[in-house]
């Protein structure tokens, strides 16, 4: 009696070599991180450029034919120090400047603009909806063509370069960080969409307990609107560290300059020290970058909520 024949089975290419998909991942994964580095490069090779520019003493010449697009002669630390305690143009004045006016304007910007969405994404009322619509309406309307009245009505209230007692040139700055607490449509349709994602049964459990609608607001809603109210905040304070036309418009005292325009006006004199600037320049991109990333993921986590949820 003969044994069975067995059957003879031929081993797959994916059993003969199991680790060629996870390769496969590990190499596609390696060639895409290869051609974003080599993408970013292109994007950072201005920073490198103005590194090395900044690096430079006085005497050498900036703009040279090739581009020194790498520090490789001069590493001049104390242009940094020049370029923020220079007695004639103190960036670190300046950066004060700016940092003062994003923070009056952040706190405006999420003060207003939580309040004016409140109502309209939890409230009731007659011609709520039209009231909402003219709102967006509003954000048809380009910012140049807003510059004339504005400056018009600011300069009838006297705070064209006004100067008052106390806080002397500061108070030119009220053009600038007034409006921030009148409400930004934008900001508004973005809070108003997140707020609508909130159960309406918090607000009727508070108001069982006896709450008002400044308290549901206050203790509710605010905690959970703040991934976008951090949305609101960070393109505010971008917004603001980068406005060059409203303080050249409204701030006559260049003491009283952010950096952004101290930088712009200064390339426009005769005989700019090029090092300076680009050191300057290096220290005015730190600050939005460091929000930034200390930011980032309350700031793409609001953004994604406010576009699937609204």
């Amino acid at each position: 009696m003969t044994a069975p024949a067995r059957a003879i089975t031929t081993p797959t290419v994916a059993a003969r070599r199991p680790g060629w998909p996870r390769f496969k991942r590990i190499l596609r994964t390696v060639a895409l991180y290869g051609l974003l580095l080599l993408l970013s490069s292109f994007i950072l090779l201005p920073i490198s450029w103005m590194v090395t520019a900044a690096l430079k003493p006085d005497t050498a010449p900036v703009f040279t034919f090739p581009p020194d697009w790498f520090p490789t002669e001069h590493f001049r630390l104390e242009t940094f120090s020049e370029a923020l305690f220079n007695p004639l143009n103190p960036y670190i004045l300046y950066a004060f400047n700016s940092f003062l006016l994003c923070a009056v304007n952040i706190v405006g910007a999420v003060i207003s603009n939580s309040l004016i969405a409140y109502p309209f994404a939890r409230l009731r009322f007659r011609g709520r909806e039209k009231m909402f619509g003219l709102l967006i309406a509003t954000m048809l309307l380009p910012a140049p063509v807003l510059l004339l009245p504005q400056f018009l009505i600011f300069n009838e209230l006297g705070w064209y370069g006004a100067d008052l007692p106390g806080i002397g040139t500061y108070a030119s700055y009220l053009p600038l960080v007034v409006p921030s607490f009148l409400g930004n449509a934008f900001f508004i349709f973005l809070l108003r969409q997140y707020m609508r994602t909130i159960p309406k049964e918090l607000d009727e459990a508070a108001r069982v307990d006896g709450a008002s609608h400044l308290q549901i607001y206050r203790h509710i809603i605010l905690p959970l609107t703040a991934p976008v109210l951090v949305v609101v905040a960070v393109f505010t304070f971008l917004g603001t560290w980068n406005d060059f036309f409203g303080p050249v418009i409204y701030i006559l005292d260049p003491q009283r300059y952010p950096v952004a325009t101290a930088l712009a006006t200064e390339v426009t004199k005769v005989g700019t020290k090029w090092n300076i600037v680009m050191a300057a320049n290096l220290v005015a991109i730190i600050p939005p970058l460091v929000i930034y990333f200390l930011s980032q993921k309350r700031l793409i986590g609001g953004i994604a909520s406010v576009g699937i949820r609204g």
